[in-house]
């Protein structure tokens, strides 16, 4: 099987790889560069676990293929923290108890920072839509939810 060299940008850092045409985006970045937040779930785009932001959009990584993204600005939930120090979100996560098992957590902290990215004042239905596409069996979403709207209360504060 041919192999293809590509080359992105992990959450500031420049990394060239070579690749299968086959090889999942977080294949990749798991395997290959050591980005293990990106938790690999159903490989098939339902529970959101693997969800990371290319060029500024925030995708369910099993449903690229790392050659797709030859020359892409990628970021993963390991990029949010500032010098090891937890974000606001990663922070109201905690103090929230928005995950239990964690394992949905790293996807739903990358579709929770796009949102609120987007949406500075965002009501509780709101955050529902934004998280629907990351499956939680632990939490029951509504300490997710509590933890989200905490982050927005608290970066509207800061504004």
């Amino acid at each position: 099987m041919s192999e293809h060299n590509i080359s992105v940008t992990v959450n500031g850092t420049h990394h060239e790889l070579t690749v299968e045409p086959r090889t999942l985006l977080v294949s990749a970045l798991r395997e290959q560069l050591g980005y293990t937040g990106a938790n690999v779930g159903c490989e098939t785009g339902r529970c959101g676990t693997c969800t990371v932001r290319v060029d500024g959009e925030t995708i369910k990584s099993c449903t690229r293929f790392a050659v797709q993204s030859d020359g892409a600005e990628i970021e993963t939930v390991e990029g949010l923290a500032d010098d090891g120090d937890l974000s606001t979100l990663q922070e109201q996560f905690q103090e929230n108890h928005g995950l239990q098992c964690g394992y949905c957590t790293p996807g739903m902290l990358m579709s929770a920072d796009t949102f609120l990215r987007e949406n500075e004042d965002p009501s509780r239905e709101e955050i529902r839509d934004a998280i629907e596409g990351n499956l939680c069996r632990c939490t029951g979403y509504q300490n997710i939810v509590d933890a989200i709207e905490a982050t927005a209360d608290q970066l509207g504060e800061q504004r």
